[in-house]
C-alpha cells in the first residue's frame, strides 16, 4: 500500500469525491497529503439534484478545512456507484441503493427518484470534473498502487451496501457504452426469489448478499456485521447462512472468472473488509477446482489498498 494520498511535488491540488450507497467521503489533496476529509450519509430525500449539492457542499467544505480555494482545484474526481445513465452526455446515477423510483415503495428509499442528478452541476462549478464508476476507478487504483499491479487480466470486486465490480481482460479496462461495464451484482446466480434488489430485480446477486440485503432477509440480525460476527464465532445457524451467501456471491466471482479467463480478483468493500479472513476461504472455495482449465491460478486477494481503495480510486482518476 503507498505511505500515503499524495500528489507529486508542485502539483495543483484536486478534490476527490467517494459516493456509496451509504455515505460519500471528500478529501482534497495536494501534495503534502490527505486533506479535509469530510464523511456524511448520501442524501436520499428532496429534489433529484440533492445529491449533487450535496457534493458540491462537501467539496467547498473540505477545502474550507484544507485552506485551500475552490478555485484553485486543479480537477475534481468522482468515483461513484452506479449504474450511470447519459443525459445529454453527463452522467446520472440510475442507482439502486439511492433512487427510490427504480423498485418502487416496497424497497423502502425515502424518495421516487428514477435518476439523481450528478455531473451537470458539478461542471457548472467546476471545469476539469471526471466521473467514473467507484468499482472502475478501484480497479484502477488496484492495479496503479495495489493487489492488481502486473495483472493483465483481473477484476476489483466490492461487497459493501452493494455489490461492484471493475474488470481489465488483456491490459483494457472494460467501460462499456455508458461505464457500466462490470454490473455483475445483478447477475441472476440463484433460484431463490425471496429479496427485491433496489433496481427492481427479485432475487439478483445484489438483493441476496449485499450489505443492506443481509438484514432484510434476515431479520433475526440488525445488520450485515452482527451477522457475520456471529458466524464467525460459531454459531451454527448463522454460518449455514453465511455459507448460502458466499454460495452466491462464490458463483458470480466464478462466472467472472470463467468468461473473462481472470488471473487474480481483489476484494474490498465493508462487508467483506472487515471479515475478510472468514470470507476469503469461502469465496475460494467456489472457484478452486471447478473446471481447472479455466480456473487454476486465479486468486482471490484482499485489496492491497485495504480500507482506503475508495479515497485511491477518486484520486486515479485525476492524478
Amino acid at each position: 500500500m503507498p505511505s500515503g494520498i499524495r500528489l507529486s511535488a508542485g502539483a495543483a491540488p484536486v478534490a476527490c469525491v467517494d459516493i456509496g450507497g451509504t455515505k460519500i467521503a471528500v478529501n482534497v489533496v495536494t501534495p503534502c497529503g490527505a486533506l479535509g476529509r469530510l464523511v456524511e450519509p448520501t442524501v436520499k430525500q428532496g429534489a433529484p439534484d440533492a445529491l449533487a449539492r450535496q457534493v458540491l457542499r462537501m467539496i467547498n467544505a473540505s477545502c474550507q478545512a484544507a485552506h485551500i480555494a475552490p478555485g484553485d482545484l486543479a480537477a475534481v474526481g468522482v468515483a461513484s456507484c452506479g449504474p450511470f445513465v447519459l443525459n445529454q452526455g453527463q452522467v446520472e446515477l440510475a442507482t439502486p441503493n439511492i433512487c427510490g423510483g427504480l423498485a418502487g415503495a416496497a424497497r423502502g428509499l425515502p424518495n421516487d427518484w428514477t435518476t439523481a442528478v450528478l455531473e451537470a452541476p458539478l461542471r457548472e462549478a467546476f471545469s476539469g470534473v471526471r466521473v467514473e464508476n467507484d468499482a472502475i476507478a478501484a480497479l484502477q487504483a488496484e492495479r496503479r498502487w495495489g493487489a492488481l499491479q502486473g495483472i493483465a487480466n483481473c477484476a476489483y470486486v466490492t461487497w459493501s451496501t452493494g455489490i461492484g465490480t471493475g474488470l481489465c481482460v488483456d491490459g483494457q479496462v472494460l467501460k462499456g457504452k455508458n461505464g457500466n461495464a462490470g454490473h455483475a451484482g445483478h447477475m441472476f446466480v440463484s433460484d431463490n426469489f425471496d429479496a427485491l434488489c433496489g433496481c427492481g430485480n427479485i432475487g439478483d446477486v445484489e438483493a441476496l448478499v449485499a450489505g443492506n440485503a443481509l438484514p432484510r432477509r434476515f431479520s433475526a440480525y440488525s445488520d450485515s456485521a452482527s451477522l457475520l460476527i456471529v458466524a464467525s464465532a460459531g454459531d451454527p445457524g448463522a454460518g449455514v447462512i453465511i455459507d448460502e451467501v458466499c454460495r452466491d456471491m462464490g458463483r458470480m466471482l466464478y462466472n467472472l472468472v470463467v468468461t473473462l479467463d481472470l488471473q487474480r480478483i481483489s476484494l474490498g468493500g465493508s462487508v467483506f473488509w472487515h471479515h475478510r479472513d472468514y470470507l476469503l476461504p469461502r469465496l475460494q472455495s467456489h472457484i478452486t477446482g471447478r473446471l481447472p482449465a479455466l480456473t487454476n491460478g486465479c486468486t482471490l486477494v484482499p485489496a492491497g489498498l485495504q480500507d482506503r481503495v475508495g479515497d485511491y480510486a477518486a484520486l486515479a482518476l485525476v492524478a
